[in-house]
């Protein structure tokens, strides 16, 4: 059966699952099969890969990392190869090439692709380059042909300031559709004080829930303009009755569904909180808040997760109280308070892993703390342990602003991080000076700030690794197939017309590098910014002015950044994008479920495995030692150096943005007023994080000695993942170095 679906005002044919066939449509009816054209690598070409071992990361890291996270299940019941993976990407790549051409109707040369797609593949092999997480993951998927790009990208940006009038709901259900997507999303409050919340009117109004991402995000449309630009249509009764059950297995994307009981719960949210605002306007905690909400429901649900990112306005007091319950108490009563809920941390955490503690005020009648600060100290720790921990919130900065109260909010937990949107508007690359307008467009970023954004653009990134190169001159090589990957992503269009408009006009990406301390202590810091990087940046530049007169297309508004990376960069054995490691060499713990299959493959292989102190009935932790003495760990580092190498970057690599936080010690906390002072009119974005000792049981790193990592890695024999048949748990969102394994 066929149906007729109505987004945003465009009539779309897809089947009675609601879903819609992108590049049918895209590639003028074309529907995708394994035909004699689609485009497959020699097998001569891939047989002489079988049986060879790449050399993954990290001494078995990289190893598990991919197995855990990208290897999918193929038809025949067995998961993927690193061979079989890289196949699965770059014959995806090259189809999308070969069909934008068709479609064209313009010159594509079957064997002048095959040559390059082989060197493409070979570069992949041997880690100069790989795609994100994302693209690991969902290139050359049916998900990927099916359902658009979307998924292919990392990130993305919507503002709450254009269309909040219009459609009030907009903005949030094109977070909640992307963060079930994968796809981390940020967003600004620039929507407050536009939108009247109103009482529906005194009526009933049935709604069932379509069993489908697209079902679950119009449900939330629906329930938000019942409140705004629809209450004459009364009040929402939701029918969940179509909606599959808890730990059914989901097509396509992967993973299994999480039931409705979280889609009722975020329903139950946002209409208690929009019926505390009848006859109000929406704020920018409102606007904070119901996006965590749909942050929460969607990280309760299978294998995906969520990344949202805040951008509020530098002077508005609320917002950046947020998180602040220490703001209405009084010093000697902050170690009271925190007494108390460390308890109840301690005794959530007993009863489940997955504890969000909630404070009562009888639980403090023994602090003798004044109630009327004490409630509003309570409504906040409450409201940051059930919602808000699912944004980073940082703030709008401007060069030449008093960064004093910031810097103190930022001492304490490391946040607000800050962006200087005019530097991102008016600026590429600092080397190539003020050009007003450049990029005047942008509204904001993404939740790990590598990529400038435009409301409803996503981020399409890639990443290198210039330490795993040669020379200079081998990188260069490298960053004609990264570009072309990146570009070709562009080709495709996602599910969203509005994201599509942007894209088309922009087809911004983003070449990134990671390893990059790896590569000042390989070929030296000035060699890596004058001939990696400046050099590089117009390599790409170049590639650019080719492949779009080729492809017909518009050549990319900015091309360059440097993502924090996280289970990429493990992968391939290079450290996160601009950032030091923790030690130069250290052990590094992973946690595994008990009853995984994976905890026999690694044990045989001769890993120490140990019950979790945290959890020890349904924990395990894995160690692995790593050895790395090329650079220099962290804690050696200053805050000053760490923001010249986020500059340099920004000045000779990045036209779109530098991802850096920068880690400062507690003695270094007074200095971060004067180094925003000393960098803003150099930076596009910047994040902080005070830095923290490991002096804790089975902290996820631990400083160690080289021979002891040589003594460990000794007895390790090579892993068997063969009998690793479960689905992989797919690329987290923006993929960086806090979160690139579970803990």
């Amino acid at each position: 059966m066929t149906v007729t679906i109505v987004k945003n005002g465009i009539k779309l044919k897809g089947k009675d699952d609601a879903t819609v066939n992108v590049s049918e449509q895209y590639f003028g009816g074309f529907v995708h099969e394994a035909s004699d054209d689609h485009f497959r690598l020699d097998s001569g070409f891939i047989n002489q890969y079988r049986g060879k071992q790449p050399n993954f990361g990290f001494n078995g890291l990289g190893e598990l990392v991919f197995y855990r996270t990208y290897s999918r299940i193929m038809t025949d019941g067995v998961k993927e190869t690193f061979l079989d993976t890289l196949q699965r990407v770059v014959e995806g790549c090259y189809e999308i090439q070969r069909q934008h051409c068709r479609r064209l109707h313009i010159p594509w040369d079957y064997q002048k692709a095959m040559k390059s797609a082989q060197e493409m593949f070979e570069r992949m092999w041997n880690f100069k380059f790989l795609p994100p997480g994302r693209g690991l993951w969902m290139m050359g998927t049916p998900f990927m042909w099916t359902r658009g790009s979307a998924a292919l990208n990392n990130c993305g940006f919507v503002s709450t300031l254009d269309l909040m009038e219009s459609d009030p709901a907009e903005p949030f259900c094109f977070l909640m559709d992307m963060s079930m997507l994968g796809v981390g999303v940020g967003f600004d409050t620039k929507g407050a004080g536009k939108i009247q919340i109103h009482r529906p009117a005194n009526v009933k109004k049935s709604y069932v829930v379509h069993d489908s991402r697209e079902g679950w995000v119009d449900s939330v449309r629906q329930l938000i303009q019942s409140f705004t630009s629809k209450t004459i249509e009364g009040e929402l009764v939701f029918d969940y009755s179509a909606v599959r059950l808890e730990g059914t297995p989901i097509n396509g994307f992967g993973g299994k569904a999480s039931g409705p009981k979280i889609l009722i719960e975020l329903h139950s949210l946002i209409r208690k909180h929009l019926n505390n605002k009848v006859g109000k306007t929406l704020d920018s905690v409102d606007i904070t808040d119901i996006m965590n909400y749909i942050g929460r429901c969607v990280v309760a649900g299978n294998v995906r997760r969520t990344a949202e990112i805040a951008f509020g306005e530098a002077d508005d007091a609320n917002y950046a109280s947020m998180k602040n319950y220490k703001k209405t108490l009084q010093p000697e009563e902050i170690a009271k308070f925190e007494e108390v809920t460390g308890k109840l941390w301690a005794e959530a955490l007993q009863r489940s892993k997955d504890a969000c503690p909630q404070a009562k005020i009888e639980d403090f009648a023994s602090t003798g703390i004044p109630t009327e600060r004490l409630t509003r100290a309570i409504e906040t720790w409450n409201a940051m342990n059930h919602h808000r921990w699912a944004s980073n919130n940082s703030i709008f900065a401007h060069v030449g602003m008093d960064y004093k109260d910031v810097s103190e909010q930022i001492a304490v937990n490391g946040e607000p991080g800050l962006i200087w949107l005019g530097n991102m508007r008016d600026y590429g690359r600092l080397t190539d000076g003020l050009q007003p307008g450049i990029d005047g467009r942008v509204m904001g970023s993404n939740p790990c700030v590598e990529q400038s954004l435009e409301s409803y653009e996503l981020c399409n990134l890639v990443e290198t690794f210039p330490a795993n190169h040669d020379d200079a001159e081998d990188y260069m090589r490298t960053l004609k197939f990264a570009y072309l990957y990146a570009k070709t992503v562009t080709l495709l269009p996602t599910h969203n017309p509005r994201t599509n408009q942007v894209t088309l006009r922009n087809r911004r990406i983003g070449l990134s590098q990671s390893g990059i301390v790896q590569a000042f202590s390989k070929f030296g810091r000035r060699t890596v910014l004058k001939d990696f990087c400046d050099a590089g940046y117009n390599e790409v530049r170049r590639w650019d002015e080719i492949y779009s007169e080729w492809l017909c297309i518009q050549k990319s508004i900015k091309v360059t950044s440097v993502k924090p990376s996280g289970t990429v960069s493990l992968v391939a054995g290079a450290t996160p994008g601009i950032h030091h490691p923790e030690a130069s060499t250290y052990w590094r713990r992973v946690r595994l479920a008990k009853d995984s299959v994976l905890v026999k493959i690694l044990s045989d292989a001769g890993y120490h495995i140990e019950p979790a102190i945290s959890d020890p009935d349904r924990t395990l932790v894995v160690k692995f030692a790593v050895n790395d003495e090329r650079v220099r760990p962290v804690e050696d580092v200053t805050i000053w150096e760490q923001m010249a190498n986020a500059a340099d970057y920004q000045r000779y690599w990045a036209d779109n943005q530098v991802s850096c936080t920068v880690k400062f010690k507690h003695s270094e906390k007074n200095e971060i007023c004067r180094v925003l002072e000393a960098y803003e009119d150099q930076l596009k974005g910047i994040s902080f994080l005070p830095h923290v000792g490991h002096g804790y049981a089975q902290a996820p790193y631990e400083p160690c000695k080289p021979e002891e990592v040589e003594e460990y890695n000794s007895k390790i024999k090579p892993a068997d993942y063969r009998a690793y048949i479960t689905e992989a748990s797919g690329s987290k969102y923006c993929d960086n170095d806090s979160c690139a394994l579970p803990q």
